[in-house]
């Protein structure tokens, strides 16, 4: 058995791999050149193109915490102006422009890494029962170069482990909105920014938050601010998960690790303990070079 601490690791370390891909501008100029010039356009429908000519509603079901108003902006009027295909080559030349760019290709034992990645990315296509997004993404053919396998197979693992946090976040009954606020009032990601990118508006936001503090989640509002009013600057999650709210929130994620272990225990412990050590020098070659940078 693998401890759920060491695959985390393992995928935590290699995620910028993958992650660059939503910031760097290599991205949205391709996009762009296909004609996706929308707000979240292109986001939309490269992470999406996996499905085929993705509808809003498969989007908004899979993504799971974006407003539909933004999913339904973008699709299904992307496929007016491209294809999934052109879209999905745009986003691989982007990956490997911004990685190369960045210097990812020396960074590390690249080839070593892969073949760790890779097993495990394949190990995982054992186990599709439930996950849509990653289940999409299998059917999408090794590209064949190592650095685009590289971020091809941290997409499997990414888009596997994240089916896996939708699942349990609707087990809990939490809707997107709520989910979102309690991760802003974690501290890990700021307010503003989950609220801008994830497109609510804040009547939205502020009902949720309404919500969690009905539900003992989320503490209450500052002294001497009403509990409905938006509060200076827009931090409605401020204060923080009370203590009940902390609890679930280390459920979540304690779950959402254990629903990964099917990727990572084809490798083992010492497996997994082998790709957090070598993936740590790509990882940081990613912040490094500012492919994170929003």
């Amino acid at each position: 058995m693998v401890d759920p601490h060491v695959a985390r690791r393992a995928w935590r370390r290699l995620e910028p791999v993958h992650g660059m891909i939503y910031f760097v501008p290599e991205a949205s100029e391709r996009y762009a050149a296909l004609g996706l010039t929308g707000q979240m356009t292109g986001y939309f429908a490269s992470r999406g193109a996996a499905f085929g000519e993705a509808s809003a509603e498969v989007v908004i079901a899979a993504f799971f915490n974006f407003n539909p108003a933004l999913v339904r902006r973008a699709l299904p009027s992307a496929w007016e102006v491209t294809t999934p295909a052109k879209v999905l080559e745009a986003r691989m030349e982007a990956a490997e422009a911004a990685l190369r760019r960045g210097g990812i290709d020396t960074a590390g034992a690249l080839e070593e890494t892969l073949a760790l990645a890779r097993r495990a990315a394949e190990a995982a296509a054992e186990h599709l029962h439930g996950r849509p997004l990653f289940a999409a993404h299998t059917t999408l053919p090794w590209p064949g170069e190592p650095l685009r396998d590289l971020f091809h197979a941290q997409t499997l693992l990414r888009e596997f482990r994240g089916d896996g946090h939708v699942a349990v976040l609707t087990s809990e009954g939490l809707s997107p909105v709520e989910a979102l606020a309690m991760h802003a009032a974690g501290g890990d990601v700021p307010e503003i920014f989950l609220r801008a990118s994830r497109g609510w508006p804040e009547e939205a936001w502020a009902a949720a938050v309404a919500s969690l503090r009905a539900k003992g989640l989320l503490a209450g509002a500052a002294d001497g601010q009403a509990a409905d009013a938006p509060p200076p600057g827009g931090g409605w999650t401020a204060a923080g998960l009370t203590e009940e709210g902390r609890r679930l929130r280390a459920h979540i994620e304690a779950r959402t690790d254990e629903l990964a272990l099917p990727a990572y225990a084809a490798l083992g412990e010492q497996g997994c303990a082998r790709l957090a050590e070598l993936a740590q020098p790509f990882g940081r070659a990613v912040v490094s070079a500012g492919l994170l940078a929003v």
